[in-house]
């Protein structure tokens, strides 16, 4: 694979940043953007006259992000964040009083902000602390009785970087009868999914980190055994399938994952996100999934040569494409400062520095970050 070229053809910001921070807002590539201009240009030029084209456009983009997780497009929704397609889920699930659910005490607010919302139905939310950097499964099931209902769980806990075992909390879960929710914001990219060999119940991610994508478009996933089981939320005219134009518009929702679309798309934010999700699928999402991960392990690297501690669990299973640094003393918000300034961008979170490449991420970049780490804190 020609990393250099796919560099220099997609991505105009590698001209002056060696940008490292995808785990927070990712650059999109230049397919992505000609695709939003020529959208915008459209609107100007002829308002909605060709209206139904970029629509139907759009179930080419669900098309791939099914692809992308080895999903059927049907069980595919499209969503304007992480934040939505974890409500969807949380406020449609078929709770009962008493119930609970589990989730890690660390996670990202919006996957444990929906979930704790649930306290006013009567469900309770049972937190798990991480040990030694990382979650372990005798915690997550030492916390689940038999009124567990769901584990609500990050595939990449964003601010360690720890990569949680799908496959395995799949297991665990089904035997327990207690469905699985993925926030998979963290992980799709530089990790891969097959829903039809790790069959989770439920998906959320949006596009703008690791896919490559604008803010506002991404993903939801709902297995098609759980779409008339999970009781739909904000439903509108893309709902059901009668017609907004017909004289008396029939309430019968949709039979696929569509019927979470209630309202208007993000247009322009969905046909950016979809050429995206092609530059992926063209490279491979295997290929890709390994050059994120060669790239964070050169980080790795670099960051210990410059006297750098790689924080988290050190388990080959248990990385991603985050990479989380310290250094005793170190003000890590100005380190990240520093780096910027200079022309390196990295997130500090929760104290600590966080480093995410991805795929078009030359030596160069890590060389660059490298110098920049090596400076006085």
């Amino acid at each position: 694979m020609d990393w250099q070229a796919i560099r220099d053809e997609e991505f105009p910001v590698a001209g002056r940043w060696a940008y490292l921070d995808h785990a927070a807002i990712a650059p999109i590539p230049r397919r992505a953007g000609d695709a939003m201009r020529a959208w915008i240009a459209e609107q100007e030029a002829n308002g909605c006259i060709h209206w139904m084209t970029w629509r139907n456009e759009l179930e080419v983009v669900r098309r791939r992000a099914a692809a992308l997780i080895h999903a059927e497009p049907a069980e595919v929704a499209f969503i304007t964040s992480t934040t939505m397609g974890i409500g969807l889920v949380a406020e449609g699930f078929p709770w009962n009083d008493g119930d609970n659910l589990v989730t890690a005490a660390e996670e990202y607010p919006s996957n444990l902000f929906p979930w704790m919302n649930l306290s006013s139905r009567g469900v309770e939310t049972r937190l798990v602390r991480s040990r030694d950097g990382r979650l372990w499964l005798e915690d997550l099931l030492e916390a689940m009785d038999g009124r567990t209902r769901l584990l609500a769980i990050s595939h990449v806990e964003f601010a360690s970087g720890f990569r949680n075992d799908l496959d395995r909390l799949t297991e665990l879960c089904h035997e327990r009868g207690v469905a699985l929710f993925v926030d998979a914001i963290q992980g799709l990219g530089p990790l891969t999914i097959d829903v039809r060999k790790t069959p989770i119940d439920f998906l959320a991610a949006d596009g703008h980190k690791w896919l490559l994508g604008p803010e506002g478009a991404g993903l939801l996933f709902v297995r098609k055994d759980w779409i008339d089981r999970l009781r739909p939320i904000l439903v509108g005219s893309n709902s059901a399938t009668s017609s907004y134009n017909d004289p008396e518009p029939a309430f019968t929702l949709r039979s696929d994952a569509g019927r979470w679309e209630g309202g208007c798309y993000n247009m322009a934010g969905l046909l950016g996100f979809g050429k995206s999700l092609e530059l992926i699928l063209d490279v491979g999402a295997d290929r890709v999934s390994a050059r994120i991960l060669d790239r964070a392990e050169g980080v790795r690297e670099r960051a210990r040569s410059a006297g750098w501690r790689v924080v988290g669990s050190d388990r080959p299973g248990d990385r991603s494409g985050i990479v989380v640094l310290d250094r005793d003393g170190s003000d890590n918000d100005a380190v990240a400062r520093r780096l910027r300034e200079s022309g390196v961008a990295v997130s500090c979170r929760r104290k600590k520095l966080r480093v995410s490449p991805h795929l078009y991420n030359n030596d160069d970049d890590l060389d660059r970050l490298a110098e920049g780490l090596r400076a006085p804190s």
